[in-house]
């Protein structure tokens, strides 16, 4: 430890007691993980008493670098670091570890604890979203400060990830990190706990991989830092790999760090047990002689090494001294980026954003998908904050945006490349893409949308999962939403989907019926700011005469009359696609006699949160014949149509032909329709 200027025998001992205290907390409550905890804490006592630039006294402050630690199952490892670093944790929230009302929940939560970036837990996510964070920080310093030499902007800042074998083994952390180093992120910095040990053991029954090649491939920095001779984390080499980390600015790092899992327990050390279980009383009182400390003491911290680790908020608020200083020489000398910043911190949206939406005239169909492209380049004219991409499907999801220009490297040679272009080529890989865009709605300034086709969310349902978790505001755009996508087949045809996303809580689920109602949706997705997919379709589909239908505005709802009969005798609810369907089975039955109601419903979501007079206003219950209408399974309509409606849904894969036949072979026809309504009534 000598040779590392300014570190002491104090810091010697706060991370002796780190490791008791990781110990200590899952012996208390009986599970959870403290090996990794054990080992990695003088890695994470380095970082953020030497190297991470943050403030505890303002876990938001704009300056500050971003931590994620990937590894969630070890969260004591950061929970430690706050409560050492002052950012509010106090021993009684260790001694809470992993109960109920805790703030320190089992994986860290975002929201839930002050200074958790992100939730973590599900391995991968962490790295695939740090890269997000990386990309959001070169776009937002394009916003805010183009000019500055490279290094040279207030709005430089590292990310800085702990991540672990596992980690490197799931397939999202390797498509971003792919993408990080055609990217060039050099603000990114990932050090990686190869400890070589797993749940099952050693980590060579699977992963047996050059995992620095690998990365070197991928066109990353890779520094390797071995253990010392007792296995203990060499700290002086670990300190020299994060330095030069932050001197590589055209490479993102890669510090491959060997460790040795529940460091220095005697029997537990280097076993898989420790991965995931407590030590036992008798383990944890021999490790803390080998510590030099008092065994019989548990949840110990002396306070002078508490107050000697709490003077990292002393150098905060002197480095953030000198970072205000710039910044108000910055907002002296760019007004109209100052009030740009101000509104972006403040997340609204400037008067007019919405003034140039299409709006779209009766007579001529228009794929949704089509619409939401026009939409998506009325929102960048206003709002420069806006950008985002596709999984290698632009064309097909109609995301680009006009003269917005490629975000890549300034090294690039690809044409259009700019390193604060506005689209974003994510490649073929889903699961990344909405990893990154949590990244960027959790970086923090800008807002981004990232589309692919309706049937692979599958591929990136983890990433999606989180961003609701999160309550954040990353868009999915998900087109070719059902078997309109005709002649690819069933591989390409969501069917389960539709209510495989509405089961994720949190996310907004949104199929709009036309082009109007895809204004509106997006018009809602911007103002509500929470996680939220929007159907697409492939197909054109006819735009509605709102001189004889509800103004679009009604989907702003949920759902809403669109066009009613006096004295309904059913309701028709349908979405997407299948809502002129709707309204041809609602002539259709006119013309013998029987009035219907018919209802689009673009988000059950928005319905839901409605108040019970407007619900039953759309729904009402002496009504008994509801109609589901939509192309995919019928799971979850029934809590709206109840056990006297009709579901006209799919429950089987689709087919390899055009979208009309097979609208017809699978019952979504206007005959087929009415008959089943016609027995019902």
């Amino acid at each position: 430890m000598s040779s590392m200027k300014d570190w002491s025998v104090l810091d010697d001992r706060a991370v002796a007691y780190a490791r008791a205290l990781a110990a200590d907390a899952v012996q208390k409550v009986g599970n959870g993980h403290p090996g990794t905890a054990m080992s990695l804490a003088p890695v994470a006592y380095a970082l953020f008493q030497r190297h991470l630039v943050h403030d505890p006294s303002d876990a938001h402050w704009l300056g500050r670098d971003r931590f994620i630690l990937s590894c969630g199952h070890s969260s004591l490892t950061l929970y430690i670091q706050l409560f050492l670093s002052g950012y509010g944790l106090e021993l009684k929230d260790l001694q809470e570890f992993r109960t109920w009302g805790s703030l320190t929940p089992g994986h860290p939560e975002y929201g839930h604890t002050v200074g958790v970036e992100m939730t973590t837990g599900p391995l991968g996510q962490g790295v695939a979203t740090a890269v997000g964070m990386a990309m959001a920080a070169r776009y937002e310093r394009g916003l805010l400060d183009p000019s500055a030499a490279p290094g040279a902007s207030i709005f430089d800042h590292n990310i800085w990830v702990i991540c672990s074998d596992g980690d490197l083994q799931e397939g999202v952390s390797a498509e971003a990190s792919s993408l990080a180093g055609t990217q060039e992120l050099g603000v990114l910095n990932i050090i990686y706990d190869d400890n070589r040990i797993s749940i099952e053991g050693d980590t060579h029954n699977a992963f047996t991989e050059d995992v620095s090649a690998r990365y070197r491939a991928y066109g990353w920095h890779v520094i390797e830092v071995a253990a010392l001779d007792d296995g203990n984390v060499d700290l002086a080499a670990l300190d020299a790999a994060m330095l030069a980390a932050k001197k590589e600015s055209t490479k993102p790092s890669l510090i491959r760090m060997k460790s040795v899992i529940a460091w220095p327990a005697p029997k537990a050390q280097g076993t898989a047990g420790s991965h995931g279980s407590a030590l036992g009383d008798e383990e944890i009182a021999a490790t803390k002689v080998l510590l030099g400390l008092n065994p019989e003491e548990k949840f110990a911290m002396p306070t002078e090494v508490l107050d000697h680790a709490r003077l990292v908020k002393v150098r905060a608020k002197d480095s953030r001294s000198l970072w205000q200083a710039r910044f108000t020489e910055w907002e002296k000398n760019n007004p109209d980026k100052s009030e740009l910043l101000s509104r972006l911190q403040s997340k609204s949206l400037p008067q007019g954003w919405d003034s140039e939406f299409p709006e779209f005239l009766p007579g001529k169909d228009v794929a949704t998908r089509a619409a939401s492209g026009q939409v998506i380049n009325a929102i960048a004219k206003k709002l420069p904050e806006f950008w985002g991409g596709s999984a290698d499907l632009a064309g097909s999801n109609n995301t680009n945006i006009d003269g917005g220009r490629s975000f890549l490297p300034a090294t690039s040679a690809i044409k259009d490349a700019d390193p604060y272009g506005r689209i974003i080529h994510f490649g073929i890989r889903e699961h990344a893409m909405g990893s990154i865009l949590n990244g960027i709605a959790l970086h923090g300034l800008s807002r981004s949308f990232g589309g692919t086709f309706a049937v692979f969310s599958d591929y990136m349902r983890g990433a999606v999962r989180l961003a609701a978790l999160m309550n954040i505001p990353s868009t999915f755009i998900w087109t070719h939403d059902s078997i309109g996508v005709g002649e690819d087949g069933p591989t390409h045809q969501p069917i389960e989907h539709f209510a495989a996303l509405r089961a994720i809580p949190g996310l907004d689920v949104i199929r709009p019926a036309d082009a109007n109602e895809v204004a509106e949706c997006w018009r809602k997705i911007l103002i509500r700011a929470k996680a939220a997919g929007l159907l697409l379709s492939r197909q054109n589909l006819p735009v509605f005469d709102r001189s004889e239908c509800s103004p679009a505005a009604g989907a702003t709802n949920g759902a809403y009359i669109l066009k009613d009969a006096q004295n309904p005798q059913a309701v028709l609810i349908a979405t997407g696609s299948e809502v002129s369907l709707a309204l041809e089975v609602q002539k259709s039955l006119a013309n013998d006699g029987i009035a219907v109601r018919v209802v689009s419903a673009p988000c059950l979501e928005w319905f839901s949160e409605q108040s019970s007079s407007y619900k039953e206003s759309v729904l009402p219950p002496s009504i008994k014949v509801k109609v589901s209408i939509e192309v995919g399974i019928a799971q979850g309509w029934h809590q709206l149509i109840g056990d006297s409606g009709i579901a006209i849904s799919l429950e089987h894969y689709g087919a390899s032909a055009d979208a009309k036949r097979l609208f017809a072979e699978f019952g979504f026809s206007v005959d087929a329709i009415t008959t089943r309504i016609k027995a019902a009534l």
